[in-house]
């Protein structure tokens, strides 16, 4: 048998149609999960940064206020509920139509 006529053979067996494609797929995912793990235990390791690291390259942080209950009740009791309107935002086939629309104006 020439070597075409093996690999003709071969090439119809199904071990070596759907069995070399699956191990080469799990032999190469493996290769991959492996780089992703890296980076996963790689950025675990750092560290936060510190507010005295931040204002020493120029970010200024805000001060973060306690969130309860009763603060944001007293948010909501100043919002009139009773008096609405239902505003639909623009479907994806209608902003092509508004953005043709605004660049003609």
């Amino acid at each position: 048998m020439s070597l075409t006529q093996k690999l003709n053979y071969y090439a119809k067996r199904k071990s070596f149609k759907y069995g070399i494609p699956f191990l080469i797929m799990m032999v190469a995912g493996s290769f991959g999960l492996q780089q992703f793990s890296n980076l996963r235990y790689q950025y675990s390791k750092m560290q936060p940064v510190s507010p005295e690291e931040m204002k020493k390259y120029g970010v200024s942080m805000k001060k973060r206020q306690e969130v309860t209950l009763e603060t944001e009740y007293d948010k909501v009791k100043g919002i009139d509920i009773d008096n609405w309107s239902n505003k639909r935002g623009p479907r994806p086939w209608e902003e092509e139509e508004l953005a043709a629309l605004s660049a003609a104006k």
